[in-house]
């Protein structure tokens, strides 16, 4: 990939693990999912987002691990 489309990709998935996270400590603190809110009646979307979230964390730990690795 080039690095302007890495840069898109590193971006898009920093920005789905914060909103996972912001997600999360809102479930916590006050029981309020805002993904569910948001997608409503439809579960299938509330499930493309959870497994988005989870792939940009997976490709952000993939690639933390690999700039660790060239040091």
């Amino acid at each position: 990939m080039s690095k302007d489309t890495m840069k898109w990709v590193e971006l898009v998935a920093t920005l789905l693990v914060v909103v996972g996270a912001i997600n999360w400590g809102l479930v916590g603190l006050l029981g309020m999912n805002v993904v569910s809110e948001l997608a409503g009646s439809w579960p299938m979307v509330e499930r493309v987002v959870y497994i988005l979230v989870g792939a940009s964390g997976l490709w952000l730990l993939y690639d933390w691990w690999m700039g660790m690795s060239k040091k």
